[in-house]
């Protein structure tokens, strides 16, 4: 992981804030490093993501809470791409947003699947409020789009997402 930069507009940013950053860049590179399945993978990320966090992603309808994050996210996630991963490869901190870019990995139809994305992270009290990813989803869907094998998966995937949208639509 590269050197962070921590600043408040004001050119410095408090200790607690360049410290709150440092440790929850940590514990997303340890969550991303070698993940072993949806439960654990969720349960390592729950501990630093607000009861309240917002998820907003390329894709995906903005999801609130760890249920969410759970339902919407990661089990679609890991349905797609089993063996996800993904590589810190730089981050930067301005108070108390943190910016992550990665390099996400796994297998997707039997073929390697690689793609990068920048997560921009709010936190609060060293835990994230917000996170929104930005990325350009064209690689992966063209990846899905070229792969037979990965048809079910994707299509698992997509359920997933459809029943989260639909329970979350009957909630209201």
């Amino acid at each position: 992981m590269k050197a962070a930069t921590a600043t408040n507009g004001a050119g410095a940013a408090t200790r607690e804030q360049a410290a709150a950053a440092e440790a929850w860049v940590r514990e997303f590179k340890e969550g991303w490093r070698a993940p072993v399945g949806p439960e654990p993978f969720a349960a390592h990320f729950e501990r630093v993501l607000d009861p309240g966090i917002r998820l907003i992603q390329p894709q995906l309808p903005e999801l609130v809470g760890h249920a969410d994050f759970r339902s919407g996210f990661v089990a679609p996630l890991f349905a797609m791409i089993p063996d996800v991963r993904g590589e810190v490869e730089r981050w930067a901190a301005h108070g108390d947003t943190i910016y992550i870019e990665v390099t996400m990995h796994g297998t997707l139809g039997g073929k390697p699947l690689r793609f990068r994305a920048c997560d921009r992270v709010t936190l609060r009290e060293g835990k994230a409020i917000e996170r929104e990813t930005y990325l350009d989803p064209l690689p992966l869907l063209g990846s899905v789009a070229t792969r037979p094998k990965a048809w079910p998966r994707f299509l698992r995937s997509q359920a997933l997402q459809l029943r989260h949208k639909l329970r979350k639509r009957g909630k209201r």
